[in-house]
C-alpha cells in the first residue's frame, strides 16, 4: 500500500514479489515529532488496560521538551487511577483526569478502553469529541462493531489507526530498553480511515514512532482487526495453547514420557529454541536444524498438522470478517459482569511448569521435531488464510510470526500461559479461550494418529513449505528487526 508524508521518510521493500511502503522508526525521529504533531497541542489517552501505559508513557516520553501534553483519562472512581498516577500522570499536574473531560479538551484522542466498552460508549465519545479533532484506535474492533450495526464514523473528525504488533507490556518494556538502542521497539501497522484536513498520515506516523516502533506498515482499519483478531485466535495465542496442552499429553499421557519432560519437550521447545530460532532465521532455519530420523519426524508432523489447522484457521478467518467473532465479544462482556475471568494455568500440566522454569537451563531447552513440525505448519497455515484473504505481507507475517516469537512467546517462556494470555486485551482473552480446545481437539483427532502411524509425510505438503514465497519476506523484515530482544525478569 501507498502513502505519502511531509516529515516522514517513505523506503519501498520487496515482499516475495510485492512491494510495500514502511517507515523506520528509531529515537533520531523523535525531533520530527512535532512537526508531524503541527497545531496538537494535547492528546488524550483513554484507558489503562494492556496498551494504555504503554502507549501513553512512551509518547510522553518521545515528546519531552515539546509545548505538546499528553493526558490519560480514566473513569471516575477507576481502579486504575493509582497505576497511571504511579507512572507520572497525575490530576495535581493535569495530566490526569475523567475520561470525557480529557476527550473534550483533546486534539487528538487515543481511544484504548475495552473494545465492548467502545461499543458502549461510543456515541459519547463522537459527542465529546472537538470538531475537526481526531480519534485515534489501536484496533479496528470499533469499526468493525459499526459496519454490523449499519453506522459509521462522524465526518467531522479525522479517524486513524496505529495497532502494535505485541501486547501492551511489550510495548513498554522494549522502548525502555531500547533507549541506548536506536530504533528498539514493537512493529506498528497505522491505517487512515477518515483524513478531513490533510494531516491524518503524519498523526499517525508521529504516533507511530513515537511510541517506539522500529518499522511501520500501512493497511486498512477493516484488514487490520480481521488479522489481529484472527491472530489472536490463531498462531499467536489461541492456538499456540492448544499446541502445548495436545502435545504435552501427547507425550505424557501417550509415550510415557516423565511429566517435567513432556513440558520440556512442548512448551520449552516452542518457547525457547523455536521462537529463537525462527525470530533471527526464520523457519526454514528450524527445520534446517533437523536431519536423519528427526527430519523424518519433522516433516512427518508438519503434513500432519497443516490441513486440520487450515481447516480450524478458515473457520476463524470467516467468523471475523462475517462480524460473528465481534458479536461474542460484546456478549461476553455482559455474562463477565456476573463470570469475570479465570485463570487457565491451574492444571497439573501447568503447575508442572513452574517447577520446569524454577530448574531451567536455558542451553539444554530441547528442539523437538514433533513439536516443531506442528508448530510450523500452523504458522504457516495462518500464513495462508491470510494471502488467499488479500492481506499484505508485512501484515501477514507480523501477525503470524514476529508477533508471536518476539513479543508473546517470551511471556509464557517466563511465566506461563495464564501471563501471556492475561497480558493480552479482553478480545484476545476472549479467543483465546474459545479456540484453544478446538486446536487441541482437532490435533488430538486429526493431527497426532497420522503422525503415530506408519503413513510417511507427505511430500507435497514438504516441498510447499520448503519453496513457500513468505520465507523471502521473513528474511527481508528480519533485517528490520531492532537488534534488542525482550528481557524479562
Amino acid at each position: 500500500m501507498n502513502f505519502n508524508s511531509k516529515v516522514f521518510k517513505k523506503e519501498l521493500i520487496n515482499l516475495s514479489g510485492r512491494e510495500e511502503y514502511i517507515v523506520r522508526g528509531g529515537r533520531h525521529l523523535f525531533p520530527l515529532l512535532p512537526k508531524a504533531f503541527e497545531g496538537i497541542k494535547q492528546i488524550g489517552f483513554i484507558g489503562w488496560g494492556s496498551q494504555g501505559p504503554a502507549q501513553s508513557q512512551n509518547l510522553r516520553d518521545s515528546l519531552e521538551g515539546t509545548d505538546i501534553v499528553v493526558k490519560v483519562g480514566l473513569r471516575e472512581g477507576s481502579s486504575s487511577i493509582p497505576k497511571a498516577e504511579a507512572a507520572g500522570f497525575t490530576r495535581a499536574s493535569g495530566t490526569l483526569g475523567e475520561m470525557f473531560e480529557i476527550i473534550k479538551t483533546s486534539d487528538i484522542v487515543i481511544l484504548l478502553i475495552a473494545d465492548a466498552a467502545q461499543a458502549a460508549v461510543y456515541k459519547k465519545v463522537f459527542a465529546a469529541m472537538k470538531d475537526g479533532a481526531t480519534l485515534g484506535l489501536s484496533h479496528g474492533f470499533l469499526l468493525g462493531y459499526l459496519q454490523s450495526i449499519g453506522e459509521s464514523f462522524p465526518d467531522n473528525i479525522n479517524v486513524i489507526g496505529v495497532c502494535p504488533k505485541g501486547m501492551g507490556p511489550s510495548v513498554r518494556r522494549l522502548y525502555v530498553q531500547g533507549k541506548e538502542v536506536d530504533g528498539a521497539g514493537i512493529n506498528c501497522s497505522f491505517a487512515i480511515e477518515q483524513d478531513i484536513n490533510g494531516k491524518a498520515t503524519d498523526f499517525a506516523l508521529g504516533w507511530s514512532v513515537g511510541i517506539g516502533a522500529p518499522f511501520t506498515f500501512m493497511t486498512s482499519l477493516e484488514m487490520e482487526y480481521r488479522s489481529d483478531i484472527f491472530g489472536e485466535r490463531g498462531i499467536l495465542l489461541g492456538a499456540v495453547h492448544g499446541i502445548v496442552e495436545s502435545l504435552y499429553r501427547k507425550f505424557s499421557c501417550e509415550e510415557g514420557m516423565d511429566e517435567k519432560e513432556a513440558f520440556k519437550q512442548s512448551v520449552e521447545c516452542i518457547t525457547g529454541p523455536v521462537s529463537k530460532i525462527i525470530s533471527k532465521k526464520g523457519m526454514l532455519a528450524v527445520y534446517e536444524k533437523f536431519s536423519g530420523k528427526e527430519k523424518e519426524m519433522f516433516e512427518k508432523a508438519y503434513s500432519a498438522s497443516y490441513h486440520p489447522a487450515f481447516e480450524i484457521l478458515l473457520e476463524i478467518y470467516e467468523e471475523v470478517a462475517s462480524g460473528n467473532e465481534i458479536r461474542s465479544v460484546i456478549m461476553a462482556g455482559d455474562r463477565m459482569k456476573r463470570y469475570p475471568f479465570g485463570k487457565i494455568d491451574g492444571t497439573r500440566m501447568w503447575k508442572i511448569g513452574e517447577q520446569v522454569r524454577a530448574e531451567r537451563v536455558d542451553d539444554a531447552i530441547p528442539l523437538n521435531p514433533v513439536t516443531a513440525g506442528v508448530y510450523c505448519a500452523v504458522m504457516i497455515a495462518q500464513m495462508d488464510v491470510l494471502t488467499e484473504k488479500g492481506h499484505e505481507y508485512s501484515e501477514i507475517v507480523n501477525e503470524s510470526l514476529i508477533e508471536a516469537v518476539d513479543s508473546l512467546n517470551p511471556y509464557m517462556h517466563f511465566k506461563g500461559v495464564s501471563y501471556m494470555v492475561d497480558n493480552c486485551s479482553t478480545t484476545a482473552r476472549l479467543g483465546s479461550r474459545k479456540w484453544a480446545p478446538r486446536f487441541d481437539y482437532i490435533l488430538t483427532q486429526l493431527s497426532y494418529p497420522v503422525i503415530d502411524s506408519g503413513k510417511g509425510a507427505d511430500k507435497n505438503i514438504i516441498d510447499r513449505f520448503v519453496n513457500h514465497q513468505v520465507h523471502k519476506s521473513i528474511a527481508v523484515l528480519a533485517k528490520l528487526r531492532p537488534s534488542v530482544d525482550i528481557f524479562l525478569k
